[in-house]
Parts: C-alpha cells; structure tokens; sequence
C-alpha cells in the first residue's frame, strides 16, 4: 500500500530480457539504503518485488503481463521513474490509496506552463477503463504520483501542478505523446462492483 507520495526519482541503468520475464537496474541514492530482498517498492505506479539491492540501485523483474499493461513496454534506459516506499502503519497518510496496481496507460497531451504562474498544466487522455473512475476534484494516481483531477472533459483530464511536484518527480522529463501510467481511485472501483 502506498499514498502516492514520491520519495526519490531514480534513474532505469539497465533493461535485461531473462527468459520471458525483464529484470531493470534501477539506481538511486536513498531509496536502495531501506530496501530489503522481497521488499515492495513503486516504481512510477507500478508495485515491484526488490532484488539484487546494492549502495545506490535495486533490480525488479517483470513478467509479461505487467510489462506490457504499463507504460513500461515503451521505457528506455535512462528513463527517470517515481519511487516510493510501502506506507508505514504508524505514518502520516499524505496521498490517497494506491496500491501499485496500475488500472491502464494514459497518453501525456501536454505539460505546459501556465501563463503568468509558477504552476503547471497536466493534460492527459485517459483509456476508457479509468475513465469511467475519474471524477472532478477526485484523486487519481500518474506515474504514481497522488494527484487531484482539476478539469474533466470526456477522456481528457487536467491536473495543476506545483513546482514542487515537477522537482520532486519524472514529469519534466516526460515527453507529449508518451505513456504514463494510470491508477484509478480505488474506492470508486469498489463502489462499482457494490452497486452491481
């Protein structure tokens, strides 16, 4: 479980095709220091089994599925990802609920200044099976990355971001037309399933 509260951005060192699974080094200077064998750790939004933990990096496999459900399939070495640790039963619970589970790969439209602002414009398609989970003013997850949806219109949703948000995380890095992945709020999913 976790809150989409990044902790570190790290840096994808490698990408290995074992069998049918992928192994990816990822380095980082603070997040590997609390890492144990078999940990979870999210890795722009996806929860991955740490392995091979070393000063500075970790490797996490993954199987087919996840690899081509998320916007992984499409990642580079030297990519820049989102990384946060499990929440502590006793801490305080900054985000919203994310489980690393991630419900679809969005399509970043646009990350533009706004005018006359320090902030930032987020704009991103949406597939249609978390769409139908997205609300005004609701939570939703990007790259893991705990987030409140600030305009809704159809399959595109907008997001305002501080400049803390952009220092602390991949989203200067990404690029229009790219993929990111999307975690909808767990709770509308749940709320779904009770009313059928």
């Amino acid at each position: 479980m976790f809150t989409g509260i990044v902790e570190e951005v790290g840096r994808v060192t490698r990408i290995e095709q074992r069998g049918e699974n992928r192994r990816i080094t990822i380095t980082a200077e603070n997040v590997p220091k609390e890492l144990k064998t078999g940990n979870s750790v999210s890795v722009s939004g996806v929860c991955l089994t740490a392995l091979d933990i070393k000063p500075g990096s970790f490797c996490a496999d993954l199987a087919p599925e996840p690899w081509v459900r998320t916007s992984f399939s499409r990642i580079k070495e030297g990519a820049l990802v989102n990384l946060e640790l499990p929440m502590k039963a006793d801490g305080r619970f900054g985000g919203h609920i994310v489980q690393g589970h991630v419900d679809g790969v969005g399509k970043l439209i646009a990350f533009d200044r706004i005018s006359d602002s320090e902030n930032w414009w987020l704009d991103i398609e949406l597939p249609e099976d978390v769409e139908k989970y997205t609300v005004y003013k609701g939570s939703i997850s990007i790259e893991g990355i705990s987030l409140t949806v600030a305009k809704l219109e159809r399959n595109r949703c907008t997001i305002a971001i501080i400049p803390h948000t952009v220092e602390m995380t991949n989203l200067h890095s990404l690029k229009a037309g790219g993929p990111v992945n999307l975690e909808a709020d767990l709770i509308a999913e749940y709320v779904e399933k009770m009313m059928k």
